[in-house]
C-alpha cells in the first residue's frame, strides 16, 4: 500500500503517521490471514491437545488483531495510540 502511493505520488512526502498506519493495516491483514489458517487447524484437528492448543493460537490472534484495529482508529481519528496517551497521562 506506501509502496503504491510513492509510486502514484512520488514527490508526496510520507508522513510518519501515515507509515505507522500502512504496517498496522500490512499487520490486520497478515493477523486475519493467520486467524483464518488457526480456524482451518482447529476444524481439522481430531486430537484434544491439538484442538485446546487451537483454541489458544485463535485467542491470542484475535486479541492482536483488537489491538491493532484500536491502534488504526485512534491514528484516524487523530489521536494518540493507546499505549503512547497512557504512557503520556502518567508523565
Amino acid at each position: 500500500m506506501a509502496e503504491t502511493r510513492r509510486r502514484l505520488f512520488p514527490f508526496r512526502r510520507t508522513r510518519p503517521e501515515d507509515l505507522e498506519r500502512d504496517g498496522l493495516l500490512e499487520s490486520l491483514e497478515q493477523t486475519r490471514a493467520l486467524i483464518a489458517q488457526a480456524y482451518a487447524g482447529f476444524n481439522a484437528a481430531r486430537d484434544g491437545d491439538l484442538i485446546e492448543s487451537y483454541v489458544f493460537e485463535i485467542n491470542a490472534l484475535q486479541s492482536r488483531y483488537s489491538y491493532l484495529l484500536r491502534r488504526v482508529k485512534a491514528l484516524d481519528e487523530g489521536g494518540t495510540a493507546p499505549r503512547e496517551a497512557a504512557i503520556s497521562q502518567r508523565a
